[in-house]
């Protein structure tokens, strides 16, 4: 059997266990009939919508949820999901199908389980007989099914499928079948986001990718307007111990079937995915191929670009870098700060051309590489301050590579938080922070938020004055806006206090409670709780249960936020980067060489940014001795 990844069926249900698209590639389909019987296994036919949904329906029902447990609880039974005892049985599930025409049960796995919206997209790649008989086996079993030094679990058995890639150390991602179930997920939702590229305020050039993206210019010719599609920016957002639930939110009441089809037969014909892009695919369909786009006879043309663009050629590079951080203010645990960050990239340039430029500060900012695109061609780094990169440009925005580092310039915000309980509804607080310390132009911080969530307590009242920004409170948190949006500050060093007390309504009791196999005692502070039994699924209990600031031996996952009192510090900068990444648009050079202009900009968002109460308990991780 080869080695890429082939699509025997997909399905998309919505909320209420209803197929509402399906697509079986009877290609495919034959070959698995072909290695049944090389490997003397009974050939079981894909199932009908209906049987399909059932059998959905039966494994919510079984397993609490569309995703379930995950691991092995009291509700688990032999043959089940859970019973696997694995978390990557959330999102690679099996369906017990029974056949309508003789009542007999068939077994379907390795189903890629993806929620998008209101709906669940379910994908079933092609795998040997042999790998579906193992999982039979395993799925059985008395143990746990994961369990250390044991041979045979389903970890070792995922990492040999061929549609099905294994990253290194932690991780296991599904590769090309994973990849089609986000995009049709993408499809159906009109969710179809691109990397931030900021560019300087000018008129549209115009073309092919403005009808996509409503700033992208490929073809300078009259075609036909595709159907626009809305791009996205990237932004990180934290909220403390709270959990995203696997049922469907609120999307379109019915998919697209006609896009869906034609992604489909253009995308992965035959069932094998190919070029898995969908502006590409809109592209190619939107606007066909004329004669100027055949690409010069010496040149090779990539497949991540169909078409060759024509009009004013720009190029526009993005620092785009997340700051994550915990400050605890103590002398027993050292503050960390860390930056993510990537290079965006847009290339409007015609023809094929290749752009080198030199990569500089690495080894001196410790800056570490962590992945390139596929179309950039980067010499193995054997050390030293500087690395090439060649890359011949896709369509459109793309993220040229990835990596992470320490803060080069300072930290941020820097400073402590304190909160102490003067009685049991009443707590008193102070903040002393410190930005941009020691920054110079042209860096700007263009907003500065701190909040302070109380999730398990009532905010009626607080009392205090900031020395600088305004204070506002909701039901379960205050905020404290120190740098307005609009009213960004230039690179100076910015000191903020902020004393004060805050008021809570009054503690209200509460049952222990039992769900499976997860126990505890709540108290809930304000609002009334909805019993166990009335809810959906495990999760949204244990959701309900972090969401009740409960102490951490209490749950499930032991290192969750809400058993600990913090502050989120949420900010923007612009102007340069805080890794040292930079790109100088003066030794960027394109071959064939032609003059085009180079634009380059920064941005820097906070990410997990985190000041401990350093008057209460907080997590840390312990490092080893040298």
């Amino acid at each position: 059997m080869p080695t890429s990844c082939s699509i025997r069926a997909l399905w998309i249900l919505n909320n209420q266990d209803t197929v509402v698209f399906s697509r079986r590639f009877l290609v495919v389909e034959r070959r698995w009939s072909v290695a049944c019987k090389k490997a003397n296994v009974s050939s079981s036919s894909l199932p009908t919508d209906s049987e399909l949904a059932a059998a959905f329906a039966e494994r919510k029902k079984r397993e609490g949820s569309a995703r379930g447990y995950g691991i092995r609880v009291k509700q688990s039974i032999e043959g089940s999901d859970s019973w696997v005892d694995d978390p990557i049985m959330r999102h690679i599930v099996s369906l017990h199908v029974k056949k309508e025409e003789n009542e007999e049960d068939h077994t379907f796995w390795p189903l890629i389980l993806h929620a998008k919206g209101q709906y669940y997209i379910l994908v079933l790649p092609l795998v040997e007989p042999d790998y579906l008989r193992a999982y039979s086996t395993i799925c059985k079993r008395s143990d746990c099914g994961n369990g250390v030094g044991v041979d045979g679990n389903l970890s070792s058995l995922l990492l040999q499928l061929p549609c099905i890639t294994g990253l290194r150390r932690i991780f296991i991602f599904l590769c090309r079948a994973f990849m089609v179930a986000h995009v049709l997920g993408d499809i159906i939702t009109l969710d179809l986001p691109e990397p931030e590229v900021v560019v300087s305020a000018g008129p549209s050039v115009g073309g092919l990718l403005d009808s996509l993206t409503g700033s992208i210019g490929i073809s300078a010719r009259p075609k036909p307007v595709a159907p626009p599609v809305a791009a996205s920016t990237n932004s990180t957002a934290i909220g403390g111990g709270s959990s995203t639930s696997d049922l469907p939110k609120i999307g379109p009441r019915n998919p697209d079937k006609d896009a869906l089809r034609s992604f489909i037969s253009t995308a992965m014909p035959f069932g094998t995915p190919l070029d898995i892009s969908y502006p590409n695919i809109t592209a190619i369909r939107t606007n066909g191929f004329s004669p100027a786009d055949i690409p010069p006879v010496d040149s090779k043309q990539p497949a991540w670009k169909p078409y060759l663009y024509k009009g004013k050629q720009r190029l526009l590079f993005t620092i785009h870098e997340i700051v994550n951080a915990a400050m605890y203010d103590r002398d027993e645990i050292p503050d960390s700060l860390s930056i993510l960050g990537q290079v965006n990239c847009r290339a409007e340039l015609e023809g094929l051309p290749d752009v080198l430029f030199p990569l500089t500060g690495l080894d001196s900012k410790r800056i570490e590489i962590l992945s390139f695109h596929p179309c950039a061609q980067v010499p193995e780094q054997g050390g030293g301050d500087k690395q090439a990169v060649m890359f011949s440009p896709p369509l459109g925005n793309f993220v040229l590579l990835r990596y992470q580092a320490p803060c080069s310039i300072g930290v941020p915000v820097k400073g402590f938080y304190q909160l102490s309980m003067v009685s049991e509804n009443e707590g008193a607080f102070l903040f002393k922070l410190s930005l941009m310390e020691g920054y110079k132009a042209p860096l700007t911080m263009e907003f500065c938020t701190v909040s302070m969530p109380f999730p398990r307590r009532k905010v009626i009242s607080f009392e205090g004055t900031p020395s600088i920004g305004t204070v506002s409170y909701t039901k379960h948190s205050v905020e404290w806006k120190i740098i307005l949006s609009g009213r960004g500050v230039g690179a100076k060093s910015i000191e903020a206090n902020f004393p004060g007390t805050v008021k809570f309504a009054p503690w209200k009791s509460q049952s222990p409670v039992d769900f499976g196999s997860v126990q505890g005692v709540d108290e809930d502070s304000d609002t009334e709780i909805e019993q166990v039994n009335n809810m959906v699924n495990v999760e949204e209990f244990l959701m309900e249960k972090m969401n009740k600031h409960l102490p951490a031996v209490d749950l499930e996952e032991p290192f969750c936020w809400n058993a600990y009192n913090y502050a989120k510090v949420s900010f923007k900068m612009a102007g340069t980067s805080l890794s040292g990444m930079t790109i100088d648009p003066k030794s960027v050079n394109i071959f064939p060489s032609v003059k085009v202009p180079v634009e380059y900009s920064n941005q820097v968002h906070s990410g997990d940014y985190i000041l401990w109460n350093t008057l209460g308990k907080c997590p840390v991780a312990a490092t080893p001795a040298n």
